[in-house]
């Protein structure tokens, strides 16, 4: 067993787009657990568009990474050592254990059934799967018949997103980049339709595909598709604010959307959330979704690059557009 545990810490702020160079590797002994703790070797780490957020010091729903910390993330790794109660040498374990190849846990960690495939863990059964289960039915409270649209909808949670609308039995139309992933909205996910927005004009294929307008948008890039799909909202739309990954990395702010005025016209609403207010409500996500998947109804894409050295250059994968599905990392 190797004697040294390496780390990536956050090394400076990003200004503009993030870069390698913004975090440093590090190695420090492998820790040991004290009483009520387990040490766990990480095997996969996820990767998350609201990253960009946590690494900057800005008010956000978190408190941003200090430099210098092992950067934050989701992984699955195994337990090695056990002193609490519950876990024991073997078990495969889920949580916020950060970029780093040992960490120390505790009762927060989840342990996996040992059949669980650790993409899916990760993408459906993990944060991605529960921000688009929550998103879409607490705040979008979709209804059969409506038209929903989603922007990221090639991504890992608006592909779940789009899936689940089916499910109730929506019209969905999913927006995304290149043939490749369009394609497989609508071959795979079974999406309604799929718009290409580096190919398309947004707004002309919605008055297209949407002519009584949208019912419901989950918004994961903010910006002009933002603004495309509010000057087309139905009366009483609802405008669940996810993310906005075209602005993350931008030096300043963008303007704000130039349609706003619609939700007054159109008496809609538009709401943004985070995932972390329905954790204690987890289960009832995950046992909807894991029917949803044994059933057909749910399918998934995962994008699994490899090697603890690649951590940083992997991240930057999701704001270049590069990854399809679930941004992953086997190490």
């Amino acid at each position: 067993m190797t004697q040294e545990n390496r780390q990536w810490r956050l090394a400076r702020r990003p200004v503009g787009m993030v870069q390698e160079r913004d975090f440093a590797l590090h190695r420090e002994p492998i820790p040991t657990p004290s009483d009520g703790q387990v040490l766990v070797r990480t095997r996969w780490l996820a990767f998350e568009p609201a990253m960009r957020g946590w690494i900057e010091d800005r008010p956000n729903y978190i408190p941003p990474v200090p430099i210098g910390d092992v950067m934050r993330g989701m992984a699955v790794g195994e337990v090695v050592e056990s002193k609490l109660d519950g876990y024991a040498p073997g078990d495969r374990v889920t949580g916020m254990l950060g970029w780093q190849e040992w960490a120390i846990g505790d009762a927060g960690l989840r342990v996996l059934p040992p059949d669980t495939d650790p993409r899916i863990a990760l993408s459906v059964f993990g944060i991605t799967g529960l921000t688009a289960y929550f998103g879409l039915l607490d705040i979008g409270q979709p209804k059969a018949g409506d038209v929903v649209v989603v922007s990221g909808a090639a991504g890992a949670t608006g592909s779940v997103v789009g899936q689940i609308a089916k499910r109730k039995d929506c019209r969905v139309i999913g927006i995304a980049g290149g043939a490749e992933k369009c394609a497989w909205l609508t071959d795979k996910a079974h999406f309604d339709a799929a718009i290409d927005y580096k190919a398309e004009n947004v707004g002309e294929r919605l008055d297209v595909l949407c002519p009584d307008g949208v019912d419901v948008f989950f918004d994961n890039v903010g910006g002009p598709i933002l603004d495309a799909v509010l000057a087309r909202i139905a009366l009483h739309a609802r405008i669940v604010v996810c993310g906005a990954i075209s602005a993350y990395n931008a030096e300043e702010r963008p303007p704000g959307p130039r349609n706003y005025y619609r939700i007054v016209a159109q008496r809609g609403r538009m709401q943004g959330f985070v995932v972390i207010d329905y954790l204690s409500r987890a289960a009832e996500a995950m046992k909807d979704l894991a029917t949803w998947v044994a059933e057909g109804h749910i399918t998934w894409e995962a994008d699994v690059q490899q090697g603890f050295e690649n951590v940083p250059k992997t991240l930057l994968r999701l704001y270049s557009g590069q990854n399809f599905g679930k941004q992953l990392l086997e190490l």
